[in-house]
């Protein structure tokens, strides 16, 4: 079968491996589509995956064969790549490692996963896609369930106007789940493309930061007094300043993007407004499950996500990482298997 190979840092080979079979309670999935999510882009960029290895774990697709012992899938299910509840002492390291440190430890996941044509998941892995929803858009759950996640630890209530620094694929989906959450939403976004697409799931306001100051004007939007909470979502040199220098009194920020440098802070300039900080990492299965019904009933739009030339191809993957180092005005990729 055909997948993309992670090599070494900034190098994937799109060549033949061997199928992989199921064994006793596991499935093999035929993978259908397959999204790049930005923690593969940061193996690729920092050599995080060990060489050899097969990344994606945002795919959808459908059981092609079942292992001994499996009753709860039967061949031709829809199913997403993951969101089910993790038995006991199958917790992945992000969420059982008392010290677990992204940047050094990287990822320590072997299998062959979603940049594949097949893959195999142990039976409870996987989550049925809702009738209605299409395989692009179930691809996206992981993603949307971090979405999902990030409001859910926030503090956010019911009719509070919040702000979401980054339009990128990430901040598009906080947005949504604010939304549906029921605040009021101001975007921070520089670039065209991602601007029009805060605006069309919701945005109330979207600032070019290069054209006015994002934190006097989400000041000036909530009368005086900022946002009651700020997602981070963009991680640049200056957004998580900015996110505490827009927030409101006793008011909370959460830093959803991922920071690959040191970031300048000056807390004597908001300390004493008694901010609240929290960090949100990735979704719990609950989550999962959330964004899925969240998109079934159409209150998160993925496709408005994606664009006429958001679907490549597996052969592509190379040339779409190295443009992904960099971001500028991509939205979400999809890879078609």
């Amino acid at each position: 079968m055909k997948a993309a190979v992670y090599l070494s840092k900034q190098q994937f080979e799109v060549t033949d491996i061997p199928m992989p079979e199921p064994g006793p309670g596991q499935v093999l999935i035929k993978v259908n589509k397959s999204a790049i999510c930005g923690t593969d882009v940061h193996a690729f960029m920092h050599d995080l995956a060990p060489s050899g290895a097969v990344l994606g774990h945002e795919f959808a697709g459908i059981i092609s064969a079942s292992g001994a012992g499996v009753t709860r899938w039967k061949e031709g299910d829809r199913v997403v790549g993951g969101g089910g509840e993790w038995p006991v002492g199958k917790e992945p390291p992000t969420k059982s490692h008392p010290r677990y440190n992204y940047r050094t430890m990287g990822f320590t996941d072997t299998r062959t996963r979603g940049y594949a044509e097949y893959t195999v998941l142990d039976d409870w892995a996987p989550l049925p896609i809702p009738e209605g929803v299409t395989d692009e858009v179930a691809a996206l759950t992981e993603p949307c369930s971090v979405a999902v996640h990030a409001v859910r630890r926030s503090s956010l209530r019911l009719g509070d106007t919040v702000g979401v620094f980054g339009a990128g694929p990430i901040g598009l989906l906080v947005t949504q789940a604010a939304r549906a959450a029921g605040a009021n939403v101001i975007v921070s976004e520089p670039a065209p493309g991602r601007s029009d697409a805060a605006l069309a799931v919701g945005a109330q306001t979207v600032i070019d930061p290069f054209e006015q100051d994002p934190v006097e004007r989400m000041v000036e939007l909530t009368d005086g007094h900022g946002p009651s909470v700020v997602f981070d979502c963009a991680g640049l040199k200056n957004t998580l300043q900015q996110a505490f220098d827009a927030v409101r009194r006793a008011g909370q920020v959460v830093l959803v993007a991922v920071p690959w440098e040191p970031l300048p802070l000056l807390p004597a300039e908001w300390m004493a407004r008694e901010i609240d900080f929290r960090s949100s990492w990735g979704g719990l299965p609950g989550d999962w499950k959330i964004a899925l019904d969240l998109m079934a009933r159409g209150k998160i739009s993925a496709s408005s996500l994606m664009t006429d030339t958001s679907v490549i191809t597996l052969d592509e993957i190379q040339e779409h990482f190295e443009a992904l180092m960099s971001p500028t005005t991509q939205l979400q990729t999809i890879i078609r298997m």
